[in-house]
């Protein structure tokens, strides 16, 4: 019998939001939660035990690059993914299909290949440009109807997933909850091609999940989700949404193939498709805003390598907006942090401070930050959950969104 459950324990009275608890063989993950992305096995610069003093329930890793390096057999061997990152709690995995198609930005039916501008900026168009597998390397993808062949961004060398491919790697890794492969697209594809996407995800949801059930002793340990597409189209996202719905995943994703203006639409026409008693993830979301639009709009996990990615650039969350600590006016800011945000571990250090260490590469500076950043958004999701509970989320969002946005 599945260790994996999920529990809805209040909803808001004027808004989709809900809090729950999804239980897994490694502990309960409190819903809403922030999902901080361990993408090769660690959170960047962050300790599993400091992750876990900061309030996080739940990690997750990236397939596709555990995939090339150790190996999944490695982590296997390990004793799955929790135990050889030194992580105690609930893991999760994403199918490595993000990553094997933000190898390119403009996808056609077979060949792909990585654009990237001066500035190296593309997330605002293309949703599925990722810097961390950007190099000289892993610039192609070919797509057809079993699988995808692509090049490794480490070495170059030739690479092949399949649903089954991905599931049974997924199964090696040993994380509590997994995603089913998918094609994710970009959001300036034309809409034919974001059908003929969709409709081959769902006949990959089949395959996934076919593959899993086969393994009797991972459905005992690991939950799959199915993953809805559709990019910025309603129409297709509510499609997308029934038919994920109706196969029998134990959760489902909502892919974050869209962009900012057309994400609270494609959402909620998702959303109102999805029964009420599966957890749902937004893949990728990690803007403040966004995830408190997501919780309002049901949803009650999230991932993003945003908090840490910014965090080693310099950047930091605050309650009054994102601040820049490489500007010259930091430099003798002797301030914390954030005045109205104390984050466990990084109380005593100031924006002064830490903008030396990032202006001089200091290891240090990323890891305060880092560290500051993802405290931040796992006390915004804790924030949203007790709202929750106590009656007030929509107190608490429009309170947020006035400090924040100004």
């Amino acid at each position: 019998m599945s260790a994996f459950s999920f529990a809805i324990e209040a909803r808001a009275p004027h808004a989709g939001a809900r809090a729950g608890a999804l239980a897994t063989s490694h502990g309960v993950i409190r819903t809403p939660a922030f999902v901080p992305v361990g993408t090769k096995a660690d959170v960047k610069g962050i300790l599993p035990s400091t992750l876990s003093g900061l309030g996080a329930d739940v990690v997750l890793a990236n397939t596709y690059h555990l995939y090339l390096q150790p190996g999944e057999a490695v982590v296997r061997n390990a004793g799955g993914l929790g135990t050889f990152m030194g992580w105690q709690g609930p893991t999760m995995t994403d199918s490595g299909g993000f990553q094997v198609f933000s190898l390119g930005a403009a996808f056609g039916k077979t060949l792909s290949k990585f654009v990237k501008g001066e500035t190296g900026e593309k997330e605002d168009q293309l949703a599925v440009y990722d810097e961390s597998v950007a190099s000289q390397h892993g610039q192609l993808a070919v797509i057809d109807e079993e699988g995808v062949s692509f090049t490794s961004h480490i070495d170059g060398s030739l690479h092949r997933f399949t649903p089954e491919r991905s599931v049974e790697i997924q199964h090696a890794l040993g994380a509590d909850i997994f995603f089913a492969f998918d094609e994710c697209t970009s959001p300036v594809e034309p809409y034919d091609y974001q059908r003929e996407a969709m409709l081959r995800t769902h006949r990959w949801a089949e395959r996934s999940l076919a593959a899993h059930r086969q393994n009797l002793g991972a459905r005992e340990r690991q939950a799959l989700f199915g993953i809805v597409q559709g990019g910025r189209h309603e129409d297709l996202r509510r499609e997308s949404a029934r038919t994920i719905a109706s196969l029998g995943f134990d959760g489902i994703g909502i892919g974050g193939s869209f962009s900012k203006e057309d994400m609270r639409g494609a959402l909620s026409a998702a959303v109102e498709e999805l029964p009420e008693e599966l957890p749902r993830h937004f893949l990728g979301i990690g803007e403040p805003g966004d995830i408190l639009e997501g919780i309002a709009n049901g949803m009650d996990l999230f991932d993003c390598v945003a908090p840490t990615r910014i965090g080693r650039h310099g950047s930091l969350y605050t309650k009054r907006g994102i601040i820049h600590l490489t500007g010259e006016k930091y430099k003798d800011d002797f301030g914390p942090l954030d005045p109205d945000t104390v984050i466990a571990g990084t109380e005593g250090f100031t924006r002064a401070y830490v903008a030396h260490l990032i202006r001089a590469k200091e290891f240090l500076g990323a890891t305060i930050a880092s560290m500051h950043n993802v405290g931040f958004i796992l006390k915004l999701v804790a924030g949203a959950r007790e709202a929750i509970l106590n009656g007030r989320f929509d107190e608490y969002r429009a309170d947020f969104i006035r400090e924040y946005y100004g």
